[in-house]
């Protein structure tokens, strides 16, 4: 176990260097009031700058990440983020800018946003983009302000907004801010939307309807068609929740699948940092009729410069600071640059081949509710294994023990003892194959010793915590030791 930096701290120690002052000296208390100030020294630890470097190493390595091992986050995408978007994201022109610079001064900056949003229309066939959304979950939000505002302008805002039971948590949480009742449909037995549940719950009121396409079950919804024309049919609209993107992407337009709107998560589908709280960027994207609504400011090229649209009585206003997380969107149209539409064919085409053959291999030991061939991800259900001695969560917490990061867990809710696993295009087939094979020796294990999972996971600098205590029994205070 890492000592804490007060613990590793001997008086006197020093890990850094200042440069010589060339200021005049002055009295503390002759620029601060004096009572603001403190007559005793802060109590900062005092270490070696070799003991910082490996305290700080230390730390960092006993956390999971995607240049670590394999990362089979279910509906996420964790994969591998390449090494020249860094290098492009922290060029001078990108990093030492500043928001308040003229325009005239950022014209490389503005133009690859421009660039980007049009890359993004070329993708989902959608007629513009806003890049200002900082996450998928803000994204989606909005995506229903605009919907919003298209049907208050028609006359009447409407009151309910349709999602699938197998859609992300955000979906909800999305339509419920946004002053939409949320009104579920349930699936069929495939795992894809009920066409007669929708129909049944389909009236003037609806305002649209959320569907994440391919589904959070992995399955494409074969019926899209179908859907989209009843949803228009009451003068609804379509919107795509584009988490699982990585799947289509240069296969097939959500435009061409009749979305209205559609974000896109920028940290999966293009590979820039996912996790960590961020940042990320979901931007939005919608059909001509829709543009006017959409955030400002975006970029306009004209003539052969690039400009910031004004505030707009149309618009539903900023939603971020600025352009959004730039430093994500470089990444991102690096990205782009970087595999080209072919390239991206070649990506989808792999992550469905993956998921597909890991689906495979792991079906010998783990039920796979809704079979049919999958997208990019599928969902196993531990409900066997349960029976056995181990549910879902014991069996994630002990991969932890084999090096390799959980699946998603007990989502989507429509699957028992749900585990969500998605490859990705990123890992090769003996990384599918280790990974099956650590699934196979913890289903031997509920047999052998079922205690080895209840009580994992052992290796990790934090055993199994009392999850049912922790909701109990709260601790939000912290004490001068640290506790």
């Amino acid at each position: 176990m890492e000592k804490l930096l007060n613990e590793l701290s001997v008086p006197g120690r020093i890990g850094y260097s200042l440069p010589p002052n060339d200021v005049e000296k002055n009295k503390l208390s002759t620029l601060i009031p004096e009572k603001y100030l403190s007559s005793e020294r802060p109590a900062l630890p005092e270490v070696s700058e070799p003991e910082i470097a490996r305290h700080f190493i230390n730390m960092s390595i006993t956390n999971h990440h995607i240049d670590k091992g394999f990362y089979p986050l279910g509906s996420c995408t964790m994969k591998y983020n390449p090494k020249l978007n860094e290098a492009t994201s922290r060029l001078p022109g990108f990093s030492g800018i500043h928001p308040h610079q003229h325009e005239s001064t950022i014209q490389s900056a503005l133009q690859l946003m421009y660039e980007l949003e049009k890359s993004l229309c070329d993708f989902t066939g959608m007629d513009s983009f806003t890049l200002q959304p900082a996450a998928g979950s803000q994204g989606e939000l909005t995506g229903i302000m605009i919907m919003r505002r298209y049907h208050t302008e028609n006359g009447n805002p409407r009151k309910k907004v349709l999602i699938p039971d197998s859609a992300h948590g955000t979906n909800p949480a999305s339509v419920v801010i946004s002053g939409y009742e949320s009104i579920p449909v349930k699936s069929n037995d495939r795992g894809l939307v009920d066409v007669d549940d929708l129909t049944s719950k389909l009236d003037e009121e609806v305002a649209g309807m959320m569907i994440t396409n391919p589904n959070t079950l992995g399955l494409f919804e074969e019926e899209i068609s179908t859907i989209s024309k009843k949803i228009h049919d009451v003068g609804a609209l379509l919107y795509l929740d584009g988490a699982n993107f990585n799947a289509l992407i240069s296969l097939m337009k959500p435009a061409g699948m009749g979305f209205d709107i559609t974000h896109l998560n920028l940290h999966k589908t293009f590979s820039t940092p996912h996790g960590g709280g961020g940042p990320g960027a979901g931007p939005v994207g919608v059909i001509s009729k829709l543009s006017k609504y959409l955030p400002y400011p975006r970029v306009q090229k004209v003539d052969e410069s690039y400009t910031l649209t004004s505030e707009s009585t149309d618009s539903i206003g900023r939603l971020h600071g600025f352009f959004g997380n730039f430093g994500i969107l470089v990444r991102a149209y690096t990205y782009i640059r970087l595999l080209g539409y072919d390239g991206f064919r070649a990506a989808s085409k792999n992550a469905i081949i993956n998921a597909n053959y890991l689906k495979k291999l792991v079906t010998e030991r783990y039920d796979i509710p809704f079979g049919q061939n999958c997208m990019h991800e599928f969902v196993v259900s531990a409900e066997s294994q349960k029976k056995r001695g181990a549910k879902a969560g014991d069996i994630v917490k002990r991969l932890l023990d084999f090096g390799v990061h959980a699946p998603t867990v007990y989502f989507p809710l429509i699957v028992k003892e749900a585990l969500m696993i998605e490859p990705t295009e990123s890992e090769s087939k003996s990384s599918l194959e280790d990974f099956s094979s650590i699934l196979e020796k913890i289903d031997d294990e509920i047999n052998e010793n079922p205690s080895l999972l209840t009580d994992a996971p052992f290796n990790t600098p934090i055993r199994r915590l009392d999850e049912a205590k922790a909701v109990r029994e709260l601790r939000l205070t912290w004490d001068k030791v640290g506790n």
